[in-house]
């Protein structure tokens, strides 16, 4: 006796036309190495296949542009926070405009100045 074969819903022939499976034999490295790849990039073996392929370089250069995204995101807030943090401002005797420290010769004309009117740690100061 013939065993009936199983009747497979149209939507399902349609996705096994449109997507036929692909098998092959490979050395239990090379599978333990697929495997590896798989769980430590959250890939599946499909994704590995077409990245073999030069499919996935599009999703990659995306991926890419996301995290350079974020890395400028987060030195641009790490810079401004550094700036509000150190910087330091004086107002021009003139104009009243306010100038940045920022050369050499202003850091040690403030270094001077602090030295010569004995500036100090408060604690320091309060000891002596």
């Amino acid at each position: 006796m013939k065993e009936a074969s199983k009747k497979v819903p149209p939507s399902r022939a349609r996705y096994d036309e449109a997507h036929p499976t692909v098998s092959c034999r490979v050395s239990k490295d090379l599978y333990d190495e697929l495997e590896t790849i798989s769980k430590k990039e959250g890939k599946s073996l499909a994704d590995i296949l077409k990245i073999g392929l030069g499919r996935l370089e599009e999703k990659a250069a995306d991926c890419e542009n996301a995290r350079n995204e974020g890395i400028y995101e987060g030195y641009m807030v790490g810079f401004s926070e550094a700036k509000k943090a150190f910087k330091v401002m004086y107002p021009c005797i003139v104009c009243g405009e306010m100038i940045t420290v920022s050369t050499v010769e202003e850091k040690e004309a403030i270094m001077q100045y602090m030295v010569e009117h004995n500036w100090g740690h408060h604690s320091c100061h309060k000891g002596h």
